[in-house]
């Protein structure tokens, strides 16, 4: 068991580049569709194909492995299970006192999230979109992301011109996505697998 965070989180680092080809696969995946605009509805839409009993499932066996990574890094947390917009969501969640902010940095859920995902493929056979959420973390993704599309979204204003954003997951252009078409202005993904990106542009 890891003594410390550093080790914790290079214990994870290490997992996460033993399955980058998967999450390379999966960027890919998420790139078909290259014609969408204004937003990634497509890709959400194919998402949304599984039944919810399929989904759930999917949360199922998912939960079981987390279960079995917190009780092997000693780790205190709750793990809730919910089915939205075509994907199975699942939170970790402790009391504010909890060890489990030792995996609760973006990075490290990012990874975690990957292997959650490898490990329905290989139990379900079949491709996982899961979201993982650990202490809140992806709620404190959404208001980074929203701060950097807003910031975006002034510039475009001001400038009058397409301003190209750093390349995302589907996951993360969604959210911008619907963050530009709130704000009354024009957004498009562009390029393909890691490089896939959104673009935005003046109404």
């Amino acid at each position: 068991m890891p003594e410390n965070k550093d080790q914790l989180d290079d214990s994870a680092a290490v997992e996460l580049e033993q399955t980058d080809e998967i999450a390379a696969e999966e960027t890919d995946a998420d790139a078909d569709g290259a014609d969408e605009t204004n937003a990634d509805s497509n890709e959400e839409a194919e998402a949304g194909e599984g039944s919810t009993a399929t989904l759930e499932e999917e949360g199922d066996v998912a939960a079981d492995y987390l279960e079995e990574l917190l009780d092997i890094y000693d780790l205190d947390g709750d793990i809730d299970i919910d089915v939205r917009q075509g994907r199975a969501h699942l939170a970790i969640t402790a009391s504010e006192d909890s060890n489990l902010r030792l995996i609760s940095k973006p990075e490290t859920v990012e990874a975690l999230q990957e292997l959650t995902r490898l490990a329905v493929q290989v139990k379900t056979k079949s491709f996982s979109r899961l979201i993982l959420d650990i202490g809140g973390s992806r709620q404190a993704k959404v208001e980074e992301l929203t701060a950097i599309a807003n910031r975006v979204i002034t510039k475009v204003q001001d400038r009058g011109e397409s301003i190209a954003m750093r390349p995302m997951s589907s996951y993360e252009r969604k959210i911008v996505h619907d963050i530009v078409a709130e704000a009354g202005l024009v957004s498009e993904s562009e390029g393909e697998g890691r490089d896939r990106h959104i673009v935005v542009k003046p109404a």
